[in-house]
């Protein structure tokens, strides 16, 4: 058996589907690039036919890497075929990722269909994707679910019909870490094709009760040679399996004997441009790549960490890209060293747009002590800002106990000056009143969540909303080291993505 197992990356695809975290075509392609220098073996791009974003952005990540396989989602239906074989055309190596739901739920509810009807759609789809290309791979959903006797058999007759790996999704997460693991070693026994080499198995867990990454664990030491993993672990509802976390687990526990591609010095810079792109702050107690991860505040631990560090750290911080002697940015810096950064970071800057984003950092680093990886970040996404029709041009707010929170805001509405001014119950309601006074629309604030990069008072803070609008929600993020420009860019962001 292979001491190899495969990382496929569905960070731009199942990670994205989280509500707000949608990135556009130039930022998939900045993540895809960064993905590929991480070392994963195969990045699935999209679902070409969701939606005419989806179909370009896996044209333009065919074209952006070079070396891991591309794949593009579909269901076992042929037009959806068709149209990822299309947007694949200039992938240098390509898969074809088709599938349908297994388990007697789906089988009843979602198809209205049977068992026998349910096998020759997916042997059907299966070997119309090998019309396209050689290396198809099918999914079985909610196979968690979906009794192993039967999925045997559907795994037996899409190995046959030409799918060289099959998919065992715990699309609910309702598995226990045995049972999921019971689950591989048991189609393993029973499909001669996986025995034979013909195919590999794949795990694709979700988090729902928290044990994707130990269900993962378990498929992969009963057979599985494929997991399918996001950065950070995003992904619906609770997310997926944490690529950092499958990564570090191999590494670490050498007795798995199971080897990946990862660079695991790219994991940090990685995770923080995939949180910094979709705009989803990482927790801090998050395994690998929380800012706590590798911090110590009880004091026996501390002690433990100064006599000899593999009391309490198991992994070297540096392993997954956390330098304790990187250079410290101040306002002193130059470009060269925020060029450098960047470029550790996963941003390529040059010319005018690395000079625009060197005056904003100066601009920062002289309200900051010093300017921290995130703080570099939002930098350098800031001019994503830049095309929006309405711009926030002046915040004046007067607050303080005791005294009526007054706001005065100026806006730039495609070239255009307004002016307005409100009360309020605070700043950011004041702010956010007149702010309404200039866009005179029925828009509803729905959650409004307030985030500090790190730790200080200094500190620039993350605001996320989502404001309801003509009967949609839209997403908005901002970030300033003052909470209500901060708070009131959040809110213009959403603005801007209203439907017309």
């Amino acid at each position: 058996m292979s001491d190899r197992l495969f990382i496929f990356d569905t960070t731009l695809r199942d990670g994205e589907q989280v509500p707000g975290c949608q990135l556009n075509t130039v930022e998939k392609i900045q993540v895809a690039r960064q993905l590929e220098a991480l070392g994963v073996d195969v990045i699935e791009a999209g679902f070409p036919v969701s939606s005419p974003g989806d179909f370009n952005s896996v044209i333009e990540i065919s074209k952006a890497v070079t070396w891991p396989t591309i794949c593009a989602l579909t269901r076992a239906v042929q037009k959806d075929i068709d149209v990822a074989a299309e947007a694949l055309q200039a992938a240098k190596h390509k898969r074809i990722h088709t599938g349908i739901g297994t388990s007697d739920s789906h089988i009843k509810y979602k198809f209205n269909s049977n068992r026998e009807e349910i096998i020759e759609r997916a042997v059907a789809a299966v070997k119309y994707a090998k019309r396209y290309v050689e290396d198809v791979e099918f999914y079985a959903e909610d196979a968690g679910r979906t009794d192993n006797e039967y999925l045997a058999r559907v795994v037996d007759a899409v190995v046959k019909a030409g799918a060289t790996v099959v998919n065992i999704p715990d699309t609910t997460g309702y598995c226990l870490p045995q049972e999921f693991g019971a689950k591989i070693k048991y189609l393993m026994e029973h499909v001669d094709g996986l025995s034979a080499g013909k195919a590999i198995l794949s795990t694709h867990c979700h988090n729902d009760l928290g044990m994707a990454t130990a269900n993962t664990i378990a498929g992969i030491m009963n057979g599985a040679r494929q997991a399918e993993v996001t950065i950070n672990g995003i992904g619906e509802r609770a997310g997926n399996t944490s690529l950092e976390e499958v990564a570090m687990i191999l590494k670490c526990h050498k007795g798995i004997g199971i080897d990946t591609n990862i660079n695991t010095q790219k994991i940090y810079p990685t995770s923080r441009l995939v949180s910094s792109l979709m705009n989803m702050p990482v927790q801090p107690n998050k395994a690998i790549v929380g800012r706590n991860a590798f911090a110590h505040s009880s004091g026996i631990h501390q002690d433990g960490v100064l006599k000899n560090v593999q009391t309490y750290e198991i992994m070297d911080p540096k392993d997954v890209g956390i330098d304790d002697n990187a250079i410290v940015l101040t306002a002193r810096s130059g470009r060269a060293a925020l060029k450098h950064r960047l470029s550790v970071l996963g941003v390529e800057m040059e010319g005018e747009r690395l000079d625009v984003t060197y005056q904003e950092f100066l601009k920062l680093a002289d309200k900051k002590k010093e300017v921290n990886d995130d703080d570099i970040l939002m930098l350098a996404g800031a001019d994503r800002a830049a095309a929006h029709a309405v711009k926030l041009d002046y915040l004046q707010v007067t607050t303080g106990m005791g005294v009526k929170s007054v706001a005065c805001i100026g806006l730039d509405i495609a070239g255009e000056k307004f002016e307005a001014s409100a009360s309020g119950n605070g700043p950011v309601d004041a702010a956010i009143s007149a702010l309404k006074n200039i866009i005179k629309r029925q828009m509803v604030l729905k959650e409004f969540t307030i985030q500090a990069i790190s730790k200080g008072s200094d500190d620039v803070g993350k605001v996320h909303m989502q404001v309801e609008y003509d009967g949609h929600v839209y997403y908005g993020f901002g970030a300033n080291t003052d909470i209500v420009t901060a708070s009131v860019e959040a809110y213009i962001d959403c603005i801007n993505k209203f439907k017309k």
